[in-house]
């Protein structure tokens, strides 16, 4: 590796020269059925010609355009993505980390514009991964992220999964918001039970709390069906979404319900590149592709085959 890059990765050696379909082929010509797909990120494999049209024809028209201007793109991903979920509002930013970092913020504002300031903790779950800003590794509480950082930000609980009397427990005047993966995906594949997440959506409803999924890994028809949640019936009042909504393009997404992005006015958040011109329309091809009955239903055929299940529709 290049002695100009920050020694933060440790890559492998092999340099790769360009990706067909599931295929990476290296510069020496070698090629390699990828099953990482960029960590979860390249949803449609390599150089997919719906969205390497739409890159192309967005490139000729508009890259960047100021989000104090109206993006066509943008507004027509974010009608798209709410009509498809519980959400009535999406925010765009450039990453999973950042489409976090809004749902904290969203979920700490909806108290504070109504009333309650001191509503501003959010308990989350022992083996969560939620980014690598100071906020979100907090939130994610893995020792081997915080440590050397200085003081982890303040305002995140954690609890087992799969403890609904432990959440309970934790569950004080100080808290906003339950902060969970449908499936986690960094300490292992580890599935949430669908009745966790539903007692979860009982507790909110129960205590006046908002409830976050963070889909960014899970969501985007990983698990053939757009949204992970959406197999367990259980909807949450914030969603974070990026890797596979871009297809390899940096873009992430916050969603939420009107009710609970209540407090967020002009000026509350924002970002500068965030659902620029050129990531909403690849992000628009991308929903082209994996929004399609027949795309999900055969991602649902493939898992069974793999898991050696009875195929479902």
């Amino acid at each position: 590796m290049s002695d100009a890059l920050l020694p933060v990765f440790s890559p492998a050696s092999v340099l790769f020269d360009h990706g067909e379909g599931a295929w990476l082929v290296a510069a020496n010509g070698e090629r390699y059925l990828d099953f990482g797909a960029g960590i979860a990120v390249n949803a449609l494999g390599y150089s997919h010609p719906h969205l390497v049209g739409a890159l192309e024809r967005q490139g000729r028209k508009l890259w960047h355009l100021s989000n104090v201007y109206r993006i066509s793109e943008a507004e027509r991903l974010a009608e798209r993505l709410t009509a498809a979920c519980f959400a009535d509002v999406a925010f765009f930013a450039n990453s999973g980390a950042e489409a976090n970092e809004c749902a904290i913020k969203i979920a700490r504002r909806h108290h504070d514009a109504h009333g309650r300031p001191e509503r501003w903790r959010i308990i989350t779950f022992d083996g969560a991964f939620h980014g690598r800003t100071l906020a979100t590794m907090a939130a994610g509480g893995n020792r081997k992220y915080l440590d050397g950082f200085g003081p982890a930000v303040d305002g995140f609980d954690q609890c087992p999964l799969e403890d609904i009397e432990a959440v309970r427990a934790r569950v004080g005047p100080r808290t906003a918001a339950l902060m969970i993966e449908p499936i986690q995906g960094e300490s292992g594949i580890r599935p949430v039970s669908h009745g966790f997440l539903r007692q979860l959506r009982e507790l909110c409803d129960e205590r006046g709390l908002l409830l976050i999924f963070d889909e960014i890994q899970c969501g985007m028809a990983r698990t053939g069906h757009l949204f992970a949640h959406q197999e367990a019936g259980v909807v949450p009042d914030i969603m974070s979404l990026a890797k596979g909504l871009g297809g390899g393009f940096p873009i992430g997404a916050c969603l939420a319900t009107r009710g609970a992005a209540f407090g967020m006015r002009p000026g509350a958040h924002g970002s500068t590149f965030g659902g620029n011109p050129l990531a909403g329309a690849v992000a628009n091809a991308v929903l082209d592709i994996v929004m399609d009955d027949g795309v999900l239903a055969e991602i649902r055929r493939k898992s069974a085959l793999l898991r050696g299940l009875p195929c479902r529709p």
